[in-house]
């Protein structure tokens, strides 16, 4: 069965040096209703919903999607948006993003656990840019992009053959080092960096000092259906 997994991961700068991580999560999409995985006291939003593989996301099992505005198709109440001020005393004039670098140290951390490297893919690179880019627009972190897609919508739109796709989302991180950290740290989000399947990545950073998360960084795994063709970056 076809499947996408995805995590959303925030650092707030709120009391001094320490981070706040908030989670908006899901389990894998292999039954017909949402899942949810549970998240530290310091969340401040956490649901659930699953997606299988193919044309359209499987049914869920709730209210009629709502939307935020004609312009923002992103349902409400699935997205957060950063406090005024929240990160206005953190240092991002070296923030940037190496993917070669990204990707060894994703692979350090997966050979470590005995897993198969990935090897970076210019159409979930391609998936994750677009969907920073739009979450930089809204100034946000969020699963659903402003025309209301999804991850797996993205990933069909890059031309990525997908039979297994995975996203994590970070904001407000200076640097790789800080995401990656968070994202070992929160259980779902490592079970998407840790994700056995998978055997290709994505990954994009786009910034704008004018926001109030500054930094927004998106990573995509996944494996294409069997057969098929993926242009692999080794």
């Amino acid at each position: 069965m076809y499947r996408v997994t995805l995590l959303v991961c925030s650092a707030l700068a709120l009391c001094g040096c320490s981070m706040n991580s908030s989670a908006i999560s899901s389990g894998y999409a292999e039954s017909d209703g949402p899942t949810t995985a549970s998240v530290n006291s310091q969340s401040t939003s956490d649901f659930g919903f699953g997606f299988f593989g193919g044309d359209k996301p499987a049914p869920i099992k709730t209210k009629p999607q709502a939307v935020a505005a004609l312009s923002d198709k992103a349902p409400a109440g699935t997205f957060e948006k950063a406090p005024r001020g929240a990160l206005s005393d953190r240092d991002y004039s070296h923030t940037s993003l190496d993917p070669q670098r990204a990707r060894d140290l994703i692979n350090k951390y997966r050979r470590e656990k005995g897993l198969k490297p990935l090897t970076l893919n210019p159409q979930l690179s391609e998936a994750a840019k677009a969907h920073s880019r739009d979450l930089a627009k809204w100034d946000r972190i969020s699963h659903y992009g402003s025309d209301g897609s999804n991850p797996w919508d993205r990933v069909k739109r890059a031309g990525y053959p997908a039979k297994v796709a995975a996203e994590n989302v970070g904001t407000g991180q200076i640097d790789f080092s800080e995401v990656l950290k968070g994202w070992k740290e929160s259980p779902g989000h490592n079970k998407n960096l840790l994700l056995a399947d998978a055997n290709e990545m994505g990954l994009a950073l786009v910034q704008d000092p004018k926001t109030e998360f500054k930094s927004f960084w998106t990573l995509v795994v996944g494996a294409p259906m069997d057969g098929a063709q993926a242009s692999a970056i080794r």
